[in-house]
Order: C-alpha cells, then sequence, then structure tokens
C-alpha cells in the first residue's frame, strides 16, 4: 500500500515526458509561418511602392500647378521717366547753302577763245574767268567809231555856219529866219554826235563783256563751255547757256522748317549748334539770322534762317545736317517717357506702368513730342515703373514680374 503511494507521489512528482511529435506535423508550420510572413512583406512592398508613387505624383502636380502659375505671370523689363529741364534742345534737319550763288552767263555773242577756271577752284572777286572772241562786235564799233567821226564833222560845220549867220543877222545882212534855220541844223548835227558816240559807248561796253570776270568771291563748282563753244549773250533756255556757276562758301546758309508750337526757339540772334554725319562727335557754332515771320498754312511750321562761318570750306553746300535750337519748356518739372511705354486706347493715351506687381494703364497728359520720347505734363511721378514694349492686349491689373529695371 505504502509502495503504491510512493509510486503514484513519484507519478505526480516526475510525469513521464510527453510524447514525441510526429515527423509529418513540424514543417507544415514552418511552411505556413514563412508564407504569412512573405505576404506581409509583399503587402508591405506594395503599400510602400503605392504610397510613393500616389505621392510623387501628387508633388509633380502640385509643381505643374507652381509652374503654370509662374509661366501666366507676364516678364517685363522697365524704365523710369526723366525730369526734362528748364532748358531743352530742339533738333531739326536742314541742308546747307551757300550765302552766295549765281550762274555766270555771256553778255555778248562770239566764240570762247580761252577759259581760265575749272570746277573746285577758289577765285577772288573781279578774277579773269574766260575770253570770247567777238569779231562782229569789234567791226561794228569800227563802224560806229567813224559815225561818230563823220556826226562830229558836220557838227563842227553847222557851228561855224551858224556862228556867221548869227553875225551876219545882227549887222542885217541875213533874215531872221534863215539864221533860225542853221541853228536848228547846228543842234540836229549835235544830237547826231551824242547818238553817235552813246553807240560807240555800247559797243565798247559789248567788247569789254569779251572778258567774264567773277563777280564776287567763291569757288566754281561748274564749268559748262569749252575752247570754239558758240556763245549766245543772255540767260534762259531760248537764249545762252550758264558758261560757269560761283557760289560763296566762306558762309552757309541753313533753312529749316521750325514747329508751331516751338517758334520760341527761333527768336532772331538765337544760337544753333550744326552736327553732320561725317564729322563725328563735332559741332559747328551757327545763329539764327531771320524767319519768315508767317506760320504756312499747309506745314504749320515758321521758315527759319541759321548762318554758319565757314572758312575753311570744311562744310559743303547741299549737306544734310542737324540744328540744334536752345528752348526753354513752358514747365521744368515736365517728365519725358520712351514712346515704346505708350498704348493708345479709345480713351485716350495710357502709360503701362507697374505698381504692386501689377500692370496699371494710367491716363497721361502729353506735351511736347520729341521723336522717340515724349513730353509729359500730368500723370505720372519720376519713381514710376514704365513697361518697355507692352503688348496691345494688356489690361490694367495684370500680374507682371520686374525682369530688369533700366537705369
Amino acid at each position: 500500500m505504502n509502495q503504491l503511494t510512493n509510486n503514484e507521489n513519484e507519478a505526480v512528482v516526475n510525469p513521464a515526458p510527453p510524447a514525441a511529435e510526429t515527423p509529418e506535423r513540424s514543417p507544415r508550420r514552418a511552411m505556413g509561418v514563412g508564407l504569412v510572413l512573405t505576404l506581409l512583406v509583399a503587402f508591405a512592398a506594395i503599400g510602400w511602392f503605392v504610397y510613393k508613387g500616389i505621392n510623387t505624383r501628387v508633388s509633380a502636380e502640385k509643381a505643374l500647378v507652381v509652374q503654370t502659375d509662374a509661366a501666366a505671370i507676364l516678364t517685363v523689363s522697365v524704365t523710369h521717366p526723366k525730369i526734362t529741364g528748364a532748358t531743352q534742345e530742339l533738333v531739326l534737319p536742314g541742308n546747307t547753302q551757300p550765302l552766295i550763288d549765281s550762274p555766270v552767263y555771256a553778255r555778248t555773242n562770239g566764240y570762247l577763245r580761252k577759259w581760265y577756271c575749272d570746277i573746285g577752284t577758289h577765285v577772288k572777286a573781279g578774277e579773269l574767268l574766260a575770253e570770247i572772241e567777238t569779231p562782229e562786235v569789234d567791226h561794228q564799233l569800227q563802224q560806229a567809231k567813224a559815225d561818230l567821226e563823220t556826226a562830229q564833222t558836220n557838227y563842227n560845220l553847222a557851228q561855224i555856219t551858224a556862228d556867221r549867220m548869227v553875225v551876219l543877222e545882227k549887222k542885217g545882212a541875213v533874215a531872221r529866219q534863215d539864221t533860225d534855220n542853221v541853228v536848228a541844223d547846228m543842234n540836229a548835227k549835235k544830237a547826231a554826235v551824242a547818238s553817235a558816240a552813246a553807240n560807240v559807248k555800247r559797243l565798247e561796253d559789248l567788247q569789254s563783256y569779251e572778258k567774264v570776270y567773277a563777280p564776287f568771291d567763291g569757288v566754281i563748282t561748274a564749268r559748262n563751255t569749252d575752247i570754239g563753244d558758240l556763245i549766245n549773250a543772255g540767260s534762259g533756255s531760248s537764249a545762252g547757256k550758264e558758261l560757269f556757276h560761283i557760289s560763296a562758301t566762306n558762309k552757309l546758309r541753313v533753312y529749316i522748317s521750325v514747329p508751331e508750337d516751338y517758334e520760341q526757339a527761333a527768336r532772331n540772334g538765337a544760337p544753333a549748334t550744326l552736327t553732320l554725319n561725317e564729322f563725328p562727335g563735332r559741332t559747328f557754332p551757327g545763329v539764327v539770322v531771320r524767319n519768315s515771320n508767317s506760320i504756312d498754312l499747309a506745314s504749320r511750321t515758321l521758315l527759319v534762317e541759321v548762318d554758319v562761318d565757314n572758312p575753311t570750306g570744311e562744310l559743303l553746300p547741299g549737306a544734310y545736317v542737324s540744328v540744334h535750337l536752345k528752348y526753354t519748356g513752358a514747365s521744368a518739372n515736365a517728365l519725358t517717357i520712351p514712346v515704346t511705354t505708350i498704348l493708345f486706347r479709345s480713351e485716350g493715351l495710357r502709360a503701362a506702368v507697374v505698381r504692386n506687381n501689377r500692370a496699371m494703364l494710367v491716363p497721361i497728359t502729353v506735351g511736347r513730342d520729341f521723336g522717340e520720347t515724349l513730353e509729359v505734363l500730368s500723370g505720372l511721378s519720376p519713381h514710376e515703373q514704365l513697361i518697355l514694349n507692352p503688348p496691345d492686349s494688356l489690361i490694367s491689373g495684370t500680374p507682371v514680374k520686374v525682369e530688369d529695371a533700366a537705369k
């Protein structure tokens, strides 16, 4: 009995080891756990890739929206208005002309014997230019002198006869009528002498025209004759042709058309300067000498003459020049802006400016037109940012981005 009890206690204290698992159940359990782990890893990887793809697409869409919004903003270049001073400059085109310019014609008929000056020759007043051979005039002069001698002889005889008749009349030897006839004949002979003398003087003057002289100091700009040419006196298409053309170039004149708005710049005595493309960087002083005192109805301009000294002959007649005149503006605080910043609208001129990163079309009042720039009397301030070359479709409030501000 005790032994049995002891055996039972031993059974309780030292339980028997469990029976060993069968070899078929252990690999199946391991395979199940591995499959679960594999599925979990696969699901995690798929989830990660899905998350990354969605996140990349969302980021790309956000970046595209940002780029689209940035591209929609107009990028512009700007400049600033310039303050005009009280004294401004007016530039007008003109052509130089000689102070004196004249053709030289023959005053007698004949043949050209010789010429002494060609184009480009500087001549003095009274200098011999050419000689004309006039045989007909020479013969006419000889005949006129002979006629003068005949008339003078007849007058001398008539005078002697008249003196004798006067003495005889006083003695009562001849009638008064006979004396009057003789005295009248003497006076007629005297008039014939004067007529013959005048004819001789006329032919002598024609003979003196055989020599052609320069009428003033200048430069020969044309020679239209040569030795042996038949010369006809006078001018015009039906008479003689021009022998020479002479121009006085020591002083030149320039005619300019000053717009009516700037006629104050063309006061007589006002200084002027000339510039030419062939003399870069150089200026030639001149002075306003006269104006027409009348506005041309067709062009609304005032014809003004500017004289410029040319002692060295550097300036040539017919050259294109720019005449600079000083002008005192009505407003010393006016602004000038480029014409490329202006937009033409049905309601009037508008200047495109940048305010708070937006384009604004500001109405302006325009003064004078300088060609590439305009004078603005009101509507703008000096610190405004003007948009250069704004598009015609630009409207107020359009967002813009300033690319570069011209100094």
